[in-house]
């Protein structure tokens, strides 16, 4: 799988900052980091990324405005949460969750599989 560009939504800075680490050592490239609705949702509507990755829970609220601004744009993504799939909301059931922590191989299949599905 090539290198792709990386939008990354994440309130917790040192799981941030880690899944950016993991990111980069898989070779891929984090454009953007938010760690907010407010900053997420607009970033996820104008930066250019392949991918996206979105905790559920950003400072105590639900990240759906944020995963529809990257449905909208018919990209790619996936879901975090420390709580579990039972944390996900309904309307968000049925999207790829991981749960945090994950290992660097996890992170790198659910990457490299959602990436080959997406159209070029």
């Amino acid at each position: 799988m090539g290198q792709a560009s990386i939008l990354l939504v994440e309130d917790e800075a040192l799981i941030r900052m880690m899944l950016v680490d993991m990111v980069e050592e898989l070779g891929h490239t984090v454009i953007a980091e938010a760690g907010s609705v407010e900053i997420g949702r607009p970033l996820a509507e104008i930066e250019q990324y392949d991918l996206a990755i979105v905790d559920i829970n950003l400072e105590g609220f639900n990240a759906q405005p944020v995963v529809e601004a990257i449905r909208d744009r018919g990209l790619p993504f996936f879901l975090l949460s420390g709580y579990g799939a039972a944390s996900v909301p309904d309307a968000l059931k049925g999207m790829p969750v991981l749960n945090k922590p994950c290992s660097l191989e996890t992170l790198k299949h659910t990457i490299d599989q959602l990436l080959s599905r997406a159209p070029r």
